[in-house]
C-alpha cells in the first residue's frame, strides 16, 4: 500500500489559491454534506468546536472519497494531542497562539519522527499507516506532513519574521479575532488598523517563500486578502452558514405570516 500523498501540501508550495470553510459541527454526515460542495479545503476545527481525535478521524474517513483537502486545528500545542491527530491521519496540522521560533520549532519536532523529531511510534495502531500496510510508512511520513501556524497576537507579530525562518513551517494563517483583541479592538476584526496589519502580514509572509493564509467572511475583506498575498483563505463556517439560512428561511415565512395577519383587519 502506498503513502497518502498530502495534496493540500503540495498545493500550497505551488502558490496555488485554495478556498476553504471550518467545520465545527464535529459530525461526519454534515462533514460530508461539505465536501460536495466545491471547496477547496476543510478546515476540521479541534479549537473552538468539540472535536476530539475520535470525532476528527470520523470526518476524515467521511470526506476521503471527495477531492476536497482536510486540514485539522489542535486546540493546543501538546505533543500528546498532535501524535494522536497524525496517528488518525492528520497530515496538514494548524495550531493556534504560536508567538515564537522556539514555539514553532518545537511544533515541527512534534510531527516529525526521531531523530528529526519526538513523534511516538505506534503504527500498528495508526490509521495514518494503514496499520503497518503502508510500504516504508517511515521513510516517506515526515516529508508529507504540513504544519501552518496561527499567528493572532501581537507577540507573534513581533516575532513573525524569525517563525518564517523555522524550517518545517510551510505556512503562516492569521487570525483575525485574536489578533483584534489583542490589538485592542475585541470583536471588531474588521477594524481599519487590523486590517491593515493583516495585509502587512500577508505580504511579508508571502516574500518569505512561506505560504500565508487568513479567516474572513467578508468577500471584500477576502478579496484584498488575496490581493496581499493570501493563498489560502477560509470564507466561512458550517455553523454559521446553518443557522443564517434557517433564520432567514424563517424569518421569510414568519414576515410573510405577520403581512397576511394585518390584512385581515
Amino acid at each position: 500500500m502506498q503513502m497518502p500523498r498530502n495534496t493540500f501540501k503540495r498545493a500550497l508550495q505551488a502558490g496555488e489559491t485554495q478556498i476553504g470553510v471550518f467545520l465545527g459541527l464535529c459530525d461526519p454526515y454534515s462533514a460530508e454534506v461539505m465536501a460536495g460542495t466545491g471547496f477547496d479545503w476543510l478546515l476540521i476545527d479541534g479549537e473552538h468546536a468539540p472535536n476530539t481525535p475520535e470525532s476528527v478521524m470520523r470526518q476524515l474517513q467521511a470526506i476521503a472519497a471527495y477531492p476536497v483537502r482536510p486540514v485539522v486545528r489542535t486546540v493546543d500545542h501538546d505533543p500528546a494531542r498532535i501524535k494522536q491527530y497524525l496517528d488518525v491521519g492528520v497530515q496538514t496540522l494548524l495550531v493556534p497562539m504560536v508567538e515564537s521560533a522556539d514555539e514553532a520549532r518545537a511544533l515541527v519536532r512534534a510531527m516529525r519522527y526521531p531523530p528529526s523529531g519526538i513523534r511516538g511510534v505506534g503504527t500498528a495502531l495508526a490509521r495514518a499507516a494503514r496499520w503497518n500496510g503502508v510500504d516504508g510508512y517511515f521513510a516517506e511520513s515526515d516529508a508529507e506532513m504540513c504544519l501552518i501556524v496561527q499567528v493572532e497576537s501581537r507577540a507573534g507579530l513581533a516575532a513573525v519574521d524569525e517563525i518564517l525562518a523555522v524550517e518545517g513551517v510551510d505556512a503562516v494563517f492569521i487570525g483575525p479575532a485574536d489578533l483584534a483583541a489583542s490589538l485592542g479592538h475585541l470583536g471588531n476584526p474588521g477594524h481599519e488598523e487590523v486590517k491593515a496589519v493583516i495585509a502587512d502580514t500577508l505580504a511579508r509572509i508571502r516574500q518569505s517563500g512561506k505560504a500565508a493564509g487568513v479567516f474572513s467572511a467578508d468577500p471584500a475583506a477576502a478579496a484584498r486578502y488575496l490581493d496581499s498575498g493570501a493563498s489560502f483563505i477560509a470564507v466561512g463556517v458550517d455553523t454559521l452558514l446553518l443557522r443564517n439560512a434557517a433564520v432567514k428561511l424563517a424569518a421569510s415565512f414568519k414576515d410573510a405570516g405577520a403581512g397576511k395577519a394585518g390584512a385581515a383587519y
